[in-house]
C-alpha cells in the first residue's frame, strides 16, 4: 500500500514543469486576445451551492457534479464541473447593463465520470460569453474567437460543426409529443438509430408528413447543401422550423464572409446541450480525434432564475486538450547560470536580467550540477571588467 501513495484518481493529473509551462503560456496569449476583443476575465468560485450551481443545465450536468454537504450552513454544495452556469450567475447578479457584456474565464472543473475512455476528469476549461444581443452577429463573433483560439494553438484548419436545436424542438411540438416520446426520440437522433426511429414514429402514428421530416433529419448532414435540402424536405415544418432554418443559413453567411476558407459542416440531428441551448449548436473537430475539442451556442433567458433575462451565446474548450494539439520540440528554455556569490554587483546584474525578462538560476553552495545541469545555456562570469553573461 505504501508503494501506491504516489497514484492518482483515474482521470485525474499532474502536469510536469515543460507541459505546465506550454499550458501557462497559451493560457496567457489566449486571455490577452480575449481582451483584446472586449472580453472581461471573471474568476468563479470553485464550489458553491448546488441549486445556483446547476441552474437551467439540466441532468447530464448534475451527474457529472460531486456534491458534499456544507458544515457551517447544512446546505448541499457542489464542486463545478462547468463554469457556463456560474459566469451567467455572475452576470445576472453583478454586472446587469442594457449594453452587451463580453465575460470570458478559465479554470480548473471536476466531473465525476470522464467524457470519453481514459478521458481526463479535470479539465483546464476556457471560454467566453457574450450577453445582451439575440442576432446573428453575436454568434458569428463568438463562432470566429473560437476558431482564433484554435488557430493560437496551432489548429489552423479546424472543421466547424452547426447544428440548431430549434429544428426538432420546433417538429416535435408540431407533432404534438409527450416530453416522454420527444426525449426518446432525441436520444434515437443522437445515435441515428433509423430503425428505432421509424418504430417510434410507426408506434405513435404521426401524420406522414411529420414523420418524414422527423426521420428526414438523420440525413440532413453534410455541407453546405444540407441548407438547401433541409428548406425542400422541411418545407411543410411550421414558422419555429423556418425560423430556426433562417437563423443557421444567416449564421453560416455570416461566417462564410469572415472565414471564407472554414471547413464547414452541418448536421440537423446533432442537438448536443438540448435541453439547455434554445438556438444555434456549433462544434469544432480535428482529423484523428473523434470528440470536439471546442464546442457553445445559443442559450437565451439562462439568467432570469437570477434575475437578469438575456439573451446569451458563448463557448468553451479545454486547455489541456489544446495543448495536445500542439508539436513538442526538445527546445530547453533560456536560461543563464549564476554563481553562488552575494557580490552586491552580481545581486544587481541578476535583478536586472530579470527585470528584463530573463530567467536566471542562482547556484546555491555546494550544490550538485551545474549550468547544464539547470538548463542553462548562458552564465555569469567574472572577469577583469566585472560580471557579465557569456
Amino acid at each position: 500500500m505504501k508503494d501506491e501513495r504516489w497514484l492518482l484518481p483515474e482521470g485525474i493529473e499532474e502536469v510536469l514543469p515543460r507541459k505546465a509551462r506550454a499550458l501557462e503560456a497559451l493560457r496567457r496569449r489566449l486571455l490577452d486576445i480575449y481582451d483584446s476583443w472586449g472580453y472581461e476575465l471573471v474568476m468563479p468560485p470553485f464550489i458553491e451551492y448546488l441549486e445556483s450551481l446547476l441552474t437551467g443545465t439540466g441532468n447530464d450536468l448534475d451527474l457529472q457534479t460531486f456534491k458534499l454537504t456544507d458544515q457551517l450552513s447544512g446546505r448541499m454544495m457542489g464542486i463545478r464541473a462547468d463554469m457556463t452556469p456560474q459566469v451567467s450567475r455572475i452576470a445576472a447578479r453583478h454586472l446587469q447593463q442594457d449594453a452587451p457584456l463580453r465575460l470570458c474565464y478559465m479554470g480548473s472543473v471536476i466531473k465525476t465520470r470522464p467524457d470519453s475512455f481514459a478521458g481526463s476528469r479535470s479539465p483546464l476549461q476556457l471560454g467566453a460569453e457574450l450577453y445582451g444581443h439575440s442576432g446573428v452577429e453575436s454568434d458569428v463573433e463568438i463562432l470566429c474567437l473560437m476558431i482564433e483560439t484554435l488557430r493560437q494553438s496551432g489548429i489552423s484548419e479546424p472543421y466547424i460543426d452547426l447544428g440548431h436545436v430549434g429544428i426538432y424542438r420546433g417538429l416535435a411540438e408540431q407533432a404534438g409529443l409527450s416530453p416522454v416520446q420527444e426525449s426518446e426520440l432525441f436520444d434515437a437522433l443522437q445515435r441515428k438509430a433509423r430503425t428505432e426511429i421509424e418504430a417510434c414514429l410507426a408506434n405513435w402514428k404521426l401524420d406522414d408528413s411529420i414523420a418524414g421530416m422527423l426521420l428526414a433529419l438523420i440525413e440532413l448532414n453534410g455541407g453546405e447543401q444540407v441548407l438547401e435540402q433541409a428548406k425542400a424536405q422541411l418545407k411543410a415544418a411550421a414558422a419555429p422550423v423556418q425560423t430556426a432554418l433562417k437563423n443557421l443559413g444567416a449564421i453560416a453567411d455570416g461566417l462564410r464572409q469572415r472565414q471564407p476558407d472554414l471547413n464547414l459542416h452541418f448536421d440537423l440531428a446533432e442537438l448536443r446541450g438540448y435541453h439547455y441551448h434554445t438556438g444555434v449548436v456549433f462544434a469544432a473537430y480535428v482529423p484523428g480525434r473523434g470528440l470536439a475539442i471546442a464546442q457553445g451556442g445559443r442559450y437565451d433567458d439562462i439568467g432570469e432564475v437570477f434575475g437578469c433575462a438575456r439573451p446569451a451565446t458563448g463557448f468553451s474548450t479545454d486547455l489541456k486538450v489544446l495543448i495536445e494539439t500542439i508539436p513538442e520540440t526538445e527546445e530547453v528554455h533560456s536560461a543563464i547560470f549564476a554563481p553562488a556569490d552575494n557580490n552586491m554587483d552580481l545581486i544587481i546584474l541578476i535583478g536586472k536580467l530579470r527585470s528584463q525578462g530573463e530567467r536566471v538560476i542562482q547556484a546555491l553552495p555546494g550544490q550538485k550540477g551545474g549550468a547544464a545541469e539547470m538548463g542553462c545555456t548562458r552564465e555569469i562570469v567574472k572577469d577583469g571588467k566585472g560580471w557579465s553573461v557569456k
